[in-house]
């Protein structure tokens, strides 16, 4: 039996993760009173107790609840952005290579990926690790998500009777360019520039389109359409939550996948300008799915179960 505690389990993606794991018979899942959730020694008390630890926190919280960590035998699965860019921890984005699953069997520390960055990491890392891209490449990415990634703050604000009209409309935010999600982005790609990112935020609840345009004539390797759907349709053959949409679409539905762990990747446009694009779940494999995959690799299980 596999002692389970979720560190923050209130939180959109603790009750997910919560949610998926609460049947399974082969876990028992520890929990605080209410009025202990955020108690310091409490917190210690069940971290230490359990085989596995999920964190569900803001980022400072995560790293203090590693410190308070004493039991080396304890995995820790991080859902924050505080480790991602961490070498000493597992990225948990297992589709990307070997290594990186190897790393998720034999590490007691996973960071979990970002949403956005799951869909950018997923085109993107393919490219830099079969050098049809240089990491210099100047690359832009649009992303559509439902509302849900924003927490139960922006979940509130979407679902009030008295909401502004503004939320009946796409936003596009983080105009900055400093969105939390690109130093992990840069790093695990291992890209020499930041990229221009745009996320939009619009009115429904869960799902995301991440969308990636190629320039050939930028490329290192010169590739239409149709060798780079297949360059991907092979890079992602052995996985059970990644695949490659043969058809050409017309339209593309950022929610299609809502509800799963899985991955769709599509290539489409012109031998002069390429599309690429991942469709999935921002609180599916951009989140509490890919959570409890990287567990269930980490414990030598199905990477399927409790993942529809």
């Amino acid at each position: 039996m596999i002692k389970v505690f979720i560190d923050g389990k209130e939180g959109t993606t603790g009750l997910k993760i919560f949610e998926r794991l609460e049947s399974r018979q082969d876990l028992e899942i520890l929990t605080l009173q209410e009025e202990f959730r955020k108690d310091r020694d409490a917190r210690r008390e069940m971290i230490n107790q359990a085989d596995v630890v999920f964190l569900c926190l803001p980022d400072a919280a995560s790293v203090e609840a590693v410190s308070l960590c004493e039991n080396e035998n304890v995995k820790i699965i991080d859902a924050s952005t505080a480790h991602r860019t961490h070498p000493d921890w597992a990225y948990g984005f297992p589709e990307l290579s070997r290594k990186h699953r190897e790393k998720i069997q034999s590490s007691k520390r996973i960071a979990v990926p970002g949403c956005h960055a799951s869909g950018f990491i997923s085109l993107v890392y393919p490219l830099i690790a079969g050098k049809i891209v240089e990491p210099d490449y100047p690359f832009v990415c649009h992303s559509v998500t439902g509302y849900s990634g924003g927490g139960k703050k922006m979940i509130a604000e979407y679902e009030a009777e008295d909401r502004s009209i503004a939320l009946e409309s796409p936003r596009q935010y983080a105009l900055t360019q400093k969105h939390k999600h690109l130093p992990e982005m840069m790093y695990v790609c291992g890209l020499q520039y930041a990229p221009i990112f745009n996320p939009i935020v619009a009115d429904y609840f869960n799902g995301m389109c991440v969308t990636v345009p190629l320039h050939a004539r930028l490329m290192n390797k010169k590739m239409g359409v149709s060798q780079l759907k297949s360059y991907f349709a092979e890079y992602y053959a052995s996985q059970n939550f990644v695949k490659i949409i043969d058809e050409n679409e017309i339209y593309l539905a950022a929610n299609t996948y809502a509800g799963t762990n899985q991955m769709r990747i599509v290539v489409d446009g012109n031998d002069e300008r390429i599309v690429l694009a991942s469709v999935f779940d921002n609180l599916g494999k951009g989140a509490s799915g890919a959570a409890v995959q990287c567990m269930n690799i980490a414990f030598g299980l199905d990477e399927r179960v409790s993942l529809k």
